[in-house]
């Protein structure tokens, strides 16, 4: 129950700052779309999207390190984790150069002959470009110390950082508002400085806290474990790369057809996917240590277990959100921006589904990263993502709809979800008949059913307050019981239950016997 017990500690205080910083990102975005305006915005999502794509390879990176750094924990070896540490160090500081230079070199080829930006904004774009480098490579060279965080499961400090982050973007939300000087600039660059401040806390503090995360890179020099790591580290990469490509790629190919505008609505719909993924996010956050310390420690059974638990439970979070969401999107979007762009709404419900779809098997790619060998699995995934850009690309000489982008990539989804599953098979031995019974056939009826509840308030009611209220309220309701009574097994109902009457037991002994009276 040990280890229980931390992740339902881990996952509450990411929950906490999950609360709070949810509500201050969105209204942030708010300010930002309304201060910017939906050009300017357009032209952020497109210009800071070519490096914010570094943000996927940053938790690929990390997940890299953490899996190196997680599985010695959990065997107990603290002298190779810091050869771990160090080598990690190493590497991240050679990849931050080299992809420095990779886009400063790029830059000219994407300004020249590529992206779609109007003449009078492109100084300015160009600007907002070399911001954006800086701190990618700040970013990028702080990986190790994010992945000793996350393998120390140090979520206190993940919680205080995150709620920080989000208060600090708030901050330059606000400068906006009064600023004279030019705004897309002004934004671009103390967001980059806000991303940097906060991420040379986080070394400063592991290097005080983490014994291991002390750079000693000739003492600890260990070259079978640096080429090791590369190649594991270069493939997760790689994996990383085809979403980059598959996101970024997309809103080039929508800006080359339809402009910056089209972008605006590109980028709400991915900031919206963001603020909802966090629940999902949060808990595989939690989850992810358990998994591959399961594997550092031979236990590959309860890997698997752990692993399937935490694809079932992360797609039943997000759809406690989702299923309103995709019902009121119109309404929802109207409440939260001003002026809606066109698209917005139909790429929203898109990428949403997308998202919920990748959910399903999310806890078995930690699980095939935990065991270590990804290289064909990391290729043939990354070319069915890639796949995205040329259907993309020929749907759109073809005259169909800027939506119909993004209907090609679910259908692509669901394929790539498909060979994940069958993978897996092979390299953890998971067993597909009751991944297939136990977490998806479970996990998707309990949420078509309790959309089918969902839909009766919507279509009874009109468009207002009262029928958004009605319709969070019936979903959540309906995906409470479906899961309880169709989606939870005998073992996880029974464990959910351990852990919460150990959770009441740590608030008040006297609740714990009331919940175990229930």
């Amino acid at each position: 129950m040990q280890a229980a017990n931390r992740v339902v500690m881990n996952t509450g205080l990411l929950y906490g700052k999950m609360l709070v910083t949810i509500f201050i990102s969105l209204y942030s975005t708010r300010l930002v779309l309304s201060a910017l305006g939906a050009l300017d915005y357009g032209i952020f999502n497109l210009i800071a999207g070519v490096i914010a794509m570094l943000s996927f390879l940053n938790m690929a990176m990390t997940l890299s390190t953490q899996r190196y750094m997680s599985y010695n924990l959990g065997g107990g070896d603290m002298e190779k984790l810091k050869k771990v540490f160090n080598a990690s160090i190493l590497l991240h500081l050679l990849l931050g150069l080299g992809l420095v230079l990779l886009f400063e070199a790029a830059g000219y080829f994407l300004f020249g002959h590529v992206l779609n930006i109007p003449p009078d904004r492109v100084p300015a774009a160009r600007t907002i470009y070399h911001f954006m480098v800086a701190s990618a490579f700040v970013t990028i060279i702080s990986v190790p110390y994010d992945a000793t965080i996350n393998a120390r499961e140090n979520m206190l400090l993940v919680a205080l950082t995150g709620i920080a982050e989000a208060l600090l973007k708030l901050a330059v939300a606000l400068a906006l508002q009064r600023a004279s000087a030019d705004r897309l600039i002004l934004f671009s660059g103390l967001s980059a400085a806000s991303a940097i401040a906060l991420l040379l806390f986080k070394r400063v503090y592991c290097s005080v806290k983490y014994p291991e995360s002390r750079i000693k890179i000739g003492r600890y020099k260990d070259k079978a474990l640096l080429k090791e790591m590369f190649s594991y580290g270069g493939w997760n990469m790689f994996g990383a790369v085809s979403v980059v490509t598959r996101n970024q790629g997309i809103a080039m190919i929508l800006n080359v057809f339809f402009g910056t505008i089209v972008n605006a609505a590109y980028g709400i719909a991915n900031q919206v996917n963001a603020q909802l993924s966090f629940f999902s996010v949060t808990l595989m956050q939690a989850l992810n240590p358990q998994i591959m310390k399961s594997e550092g420690q031979g236990n590959r059974e309860r890997m698997l277990k752990l692993a399937m638990i935490a694809s079932k439970f992360s797609f039943a979070l997000l759809a406690f959100f989702a299923i309103p969401l995709l019902l009121e999107t119109p309404f929802v979007l109207g409440l939260w921006l001003k002026e809606v762009p066109a698209y917005t709404v139909v790429f929203c419900r898109l990428i949403l589904l997308c998202t919920m779809v990748n959910q399903l098997s999310v806890g078995i790619q930690v699980g095939v990263q935990s065991v270590g060998k990804i290289r064909k699995y990391q290729v043939a995934v990354s070319l069915l993502l890639m796949l995205n850009l040329p259907v993309a690309y020929v749907l759109l000489r073809m005259g169909l709809p800027a939506w119909s982008v993004l209907a090609s990539a679910l259908g692509i989804e669901i394929m790539t979800c498909a060979y994940r599953v069958k993978a897996a098979e092979k390299l953890i031995g998971l067993p597909v008949k009751t991944f297939l019974r136990g977490v998806v056939l479970r996990a998707v009826g309990s949420v078509l059913l309790a959309f089918c509840i969902a839909l009766l308030p919507y279509r009874m009611m009109d468009e207002g307050w009262a029928r958004l209220i009605a319709t969070g309220a019936a979903s959540t309701a309906g995906l409470a019981c479906t899961l309880h009574w169709l989606g939870l097994s005998a073992y996880e109902t029974g464990k959910i239950r351990d852990v919460m009457t150990k959770a009441l037991t740590r608030i008040h002994p006297r609740l714990a016997v009331i919940k175990k009276a229930a």
